[in-house]
């Protein structure tokens, strides 16, 4: 029995366990609208780079040094105007941010399977291993069809990864939580 699992605390597999089946629920609508999750998932990567952009402005003033103002201030002028950017012209933008997202499905499918490679005997361990192939399979389908399905495969892609991910959280959950129910002495 592995004892880094029963160290977990019953609470955090409860939290764990809503945080799984709130993201199924989120990609389930992902699934449903793409289109509208594709613009969706833009809109909210725009406005992070706009406020991120005002955020480095406002801090670049506190730092000290004409060099430390200059960079932080060209980096805040760079993340706010990729954000307009995104935000004025959609149609490229969700073309980009499929591109961008194929290769994060790639990194993150390389990263699943070393982690199921390095503790493919802990429970669980074969839902991460599926999520590690279906993400890498995701990753590649967006790439060899990109740019040209790019409005409808982003949300949807993204609802399926959403959805495996989901799903593999949920079952590891599951286990951690049945694991420390069995392992919780009876009062």
């Amino acid at each position: 029995m592995n004892t880094a699992i029963v160290a977990i605390p019953n609470r955090i597999a409860k939290w764990s366990l809503t945080w799984a089946l709130l993201l199924i629920v989120f990609s389930l609508l992902a699934l449903t609208i793409p289109l509208i999750a594709s613009f969706s998932a833009l809109v909210i990567i725009g406005w992070l780079l706009v406020f991120s952009g005002v955020t480095q402005g406002l801090h670049a003033f506190h730092s000290i040094g004409a060099g430390d103002i200059l960079w932080k201030l060209f980096v805040a002028i760079l993340y706010f105007a990729l954000g307009i950017y995104l935000l004025t012209n959609p149609l490229v933008g969700i073309t980009t941010l499929t591109l961008i997202l194929g290769i994060f499905f790639l990194a993150e499918g390389g990263i699943d399977l070393a982690v199921y490679i390095k503790g493919w005997r802990s429970d669980g361990s074969l839902w991460i291993l599926l999520e590690a192939l279906a993400t890498l399979v995701l990753g590649l389908m967006l790439l060899r069809q990109w740019p040209s399905d790019s409005l409808w495969a982003l949300g949807t892609l993204v609802g399926i990864g959403m959805l495996v991910t989901g799903i593999g959280r949920l079952m590891i959950s599951l286990a951690v939580y049945r694991l420390s129910e069995s392992t919780t002495p009876q009062r």
